[in-house]
This record gives C-alpha cells, sequence and structure tokens, in this order.
C-alpha cells in the first residue's frame, strides 16, 4: 500500500528529474520522520517506508509537498527481503530517480535484561531487521544506482542511521548492540565497494535522542543526563539528526567516504 501526494503547483510528470530524490526506511516517526522533513526543506522529494501506512503517513505526505516536493509513503516490512526489489522499483517509478538513501529503520531489544538470558528467538527478529534487512536493501539500492547513472551530476549518497551502541557496550541489550556494530562493518563494506562510483557512504550515530522508542526510560536518562553523561548537558532531538543527513546527503562531504559522524552531544567521547 502507498500513497503519493503532489505539490500544489507542480505536476508530477514535470517534476520528476528537477529535484534529487531520497529513500527513507523507517520515516513514519522519530528521526525517521524528522530526517524526511529536513531533507524535504532542503529541497529533496522523499520517498519513505514504514510497517504500515496510515493518517499519519499520510500527514508526512501532505507535509512534504507543502515544502514543495513530492512524497511517497510505502507499506514494507524490511525484514522482508523479497519487499525490497519493490520498494526500490516503485520509488523510482513514482519519483524518477533514487539519489540518497537513508537507512534509519530499525527495532529495539524486544527484552532487556542479562546477557546470559538472551534468546535466539528475540537476537534472531533484532539481526533480521536490524542488520539483514538493512544490509540487503542497501544492496538493492546501490546495484539501482549504478544501473542508473544520474545525467545532471547530482551528489548521491548512502546514510546508515546506527547507534552509539555500534560501540559503546551494553550487556542488557546484547542483540542490538551486536546489530549496530555489524551496521557499522557493513558501512565500511559498502564505502570500499563504491569508492570509484561517486556514491558517498557514511554512518550516523545518535546517542540520546528524544523519541517515541526512548519515552518509556525518559525520568531515566533525564537524571543521567543531568549527572553529567551528556558533555551538552541535554537531550538530543530529531532535528539534531536530520541535519546531519541533509548535510551528507548534498554531497560536500563525498570525500570522507566511510565517515562515521557522532551525533551525540558528546556522549562517546573517552573521559578520565
Amino acid at each position: 500500500m502507498s500513497h503519493t501526494a503532489v505539490s500544489p503547483t507542480t505536476s508530477a510528470a514535470a517534476s520528476i528529474g528537477t529535484r534529487p530524490v531520497a529513500l527513507v526506511t523507517g520515516g513514519r516517526q522519530g528521526i525517521g520522520r524528522a530526517i524526511v522533513e529536513a531533507l524535504a526543506d532542503a529541497g529533496f522529494d522523499v520517498a519513505f517506508t514504514a510497517r504500515t501506512v496510515d493518517a499519519q503517513s499520510d500527514a508526512i505526505v501532505d507535509t512534504i509537498a507543502a515544502r514543495g516536493g513530492r512524497g511517497l509513503a510505502i507499506a514494507s516490512d524490511l525484514a522482508a527481503l523479497d519487499e525490497h526489489a519493490g520498494v526500490v522499483g516503485q520509488v523510482a517509478e513514482v519519483l524518477g530517480r533514487i539519489d540518497c538513501l537513508v537507512n534509519n529503520a530499525g527495532i529495539g531489544s524486544p527484552v532487556r535484561g542479562d546477557l546470559l538470558a538472551l534468546t535466539p528467538e528475540n537476537f534472531d527478529r533484532v539481526i533480521d531487521v536490524n542488520l539483514r534487512g538493512t544490509l540487503f536493501f542497501t544492496q538493492a539500492v546501490a546495484r539501482w544506482m549504478l544501473d542508473h547513472p544520474p545525467s545532471d551530476g547530482a551528489a548521491r549518497s548512502l546514510i546508515t542511521v546506527s547507534s552509539v551502541s555500534a560501540a559503546m557496550a551494553s550487556p542488557e541489550r546484547g542483540d542490538y548492540c551486536v546489530s549496530k556494530a555489524g551496521l557499522a562493518m557493513m558501512n565500511q563494506l559498502f564505502a570500499l565497494r563504491l569508492a570509484q562510483s561517486g556514491i558517498g557512504v557514511f554512518e550516523v550515530r545518535p546517542g540520546i535522542i528524544r523519541t517515541e522508542m526512548t519515552s518509556g526510560v525518559a525520568g531515566k536518562y533525564d537524571a543521567l543526563i543531568a549527572g553529567g553523561l551528556v558533555p551538552q548537558g541535554r537531550w538530543g532531538e530529531g532535528r539534531d539528526i536530520g541535519s546531519v543527513v541533509t548535510a551528507l546527503a548534498g554531497g560536500g562531504f563525498a570525500f570522507a567516504s566511510g565517515s562515521v559522524i557522532q551525533a551525540d552531544g558528546g556522549l562517546s567521547i573517552q573521559r578520565l
């Protein structure tokens, strides 16, 4: 199921190819929604995936249109590898091109607890979405990009939103940490494979970000931040991640392909 919206002043046929197109996984809420809106503000048409397409998804499409772009919401389960080709094909057909992929979709640990109690079922679910699904979706988009070089020289990028948990261990969330560490290696592999293609490959590692996912532990992190856990002394917001992603998507960091951006207010800096 999908839904499209066209800017009131621009027909879909006329606008294809005139604006860069970004595809964001998990763009219906939280960090993903902030990224979608930031990219639309930066002049991108934006497609995004979500497990379900509903009124909230439609509202985001309308928001993209209000910013002068075209939006496309696609219902898709990232863990379902057989859906990937269809999603990529639909974005290319409706919006005409794909210049930027933002891998944002992911899930947290189904159960937080003792590493020695981690179950294979929960581990497999997290890996299937966060790592396996993301890797093969990136592969599908990269193949499309290589088969369809831009005629206008537009910047192209693959940006993965991982987590400080790619390097900072939380034993009570072992499945999540392993999946994010895997994404870090994935980013390096794609950067090397695509180094001569003109496609920039980047990893963004958010820290403690205020979203629906962290709302249940907000009190815990309020206290930790007040106690100095985050050097900047505040929560991260979705717009903090959106601004980093749009800067990378703009092409100005092409020679820094393979780089990791710590978007965490200093959280991951080692301190004595």
